[in-house]
């Protein structure tokens, strides 16, 4: 039995659902199971009952649940502590950014902080919301920007920064690409490219409910993952979609982008942005960073 496993576990004991377990944790579906059959096999008794449709803990399965969890918060705790121990004389700090935040507000961040602090050196991983939270909690990264996630992690500290505002990228011989800006109604009928819910749940919701609140169907032509592919496909005509404003400053022939606006005057809410860190981990550096995004903020909203 490794901690590894009863990670798995806990995960697969929370969600009671091996698909979900095993795209929280980043791993394939027959990985996990793999695990878990491990440790059954390492604890020489069975910790769920599975069906086609239904998981279940077994009694020796909910005795384990409490106990591993205990064991995992010790654990992280302990790692936690010594990791603290060498950021306190730590130059690096290392930051994770969504694509919308590595391009709209990390630069405008980097370029005050480096003002204040020329010392330290800071690095930028970019990548998606639902692989970077695991990376902070592992210790890998110190500060993450990220789309709020839908289940609120009890270890992580997370501040909301701003609703980043909306456009709508359109090709340039489209009808729409001569307006000053936009309505949801004015989308209805028109094939729409949106991004897949497991990767960029955000904007796959907003584009969909935004249709449903105007009590529109949305037509999707296209789920697409990746922003540079998305606007690609725009490019070739392929359909329409809804992206934050940032993405206008990508390279992109062929693609005009329209504010969306609601109906009145004002633009619509848009993604939502937020700042997160270990809750329990202290960092001198970390701190800094965040008092110059506070400072920062006004400018960058």
């Amino acid at each position: 039995m490794d901690l590894h496993q009863l990670r798995c576990f806990i995960a697969v004991a929370e969600e009671l659902h091996f698909g979900h377990a095993a795209h929280r944790l980043e791993m394939l579906p027959s990985a996990l199971g793999r695990y878990i059959r491990l440790l059954e096999e390492d604890l020489g008794t069975r910790l769920f009952i599975r069906s086609t449709r239904n998981v279940a803990l077994t009694p020796t399965g909910l005795l384990l649940f409490d106990d591993a969890r205990l064991l995992i918060a010790q654990a992280d705790a302990l790692a936690s502590r010594y990791r603290q121990m060498g950021r306190q004389q730590a130059t690096t700090l290392k930051i994770g950014a969504i694509d919308s935040a590595a391009a709209g507000l990390i630069p405008q961040l980097l370029q005050a902080f480096r003002k204040r602090y020329p010392d330290v050196e800071v690095q930028i991983f970019e990548d998606k919301t639902l692989r970077l939270i695991p990376r902070l909690k592992s210790g890998r990264l110190d500060l993450v920007f990220i789309r709020p996630p839908e289940k609120k992690e009890r270890d992580i500290e997370m501040r909301f920064l701003f609703n980043e505002a909306i456009v709508v990228a359109v090709p340039q011989s489209h009808p729409l690409a001569k307006r000053d800006c936009l309505q949801i109604s004015d989308l209805q009928d028109q094939p729409l490219i949106v991004p897949e819910r497991k990767s960029r749940p955000h904007s796959h919701d907003l584009s969909i409910n935004l249709f449903a609140e105007a009590g529109l169907s949305a037509r999707i032509a296209q789920l697409a993952d990746e922003k540079q592919t998305i606007i690609n496909l725009v490019a070739a005509e392929l359909g329409i979609v809804i992206v934050p404003q940032w993405t206008s400053r990508m390279p992109a022939r062929n693609v005009s982008y329209i504010p969306l606006t609601g109906n009145g005057a004002g633009a619509i809410n848009g993604l939502p942005l937020s700042v997160a860190w270990m809750r329990d981990a202290r960092d001198p550096l970390r701190e800094k960073m965040l008092e110059v995004l506070m400072a920062q903020l006004p400018l960058s909203a």
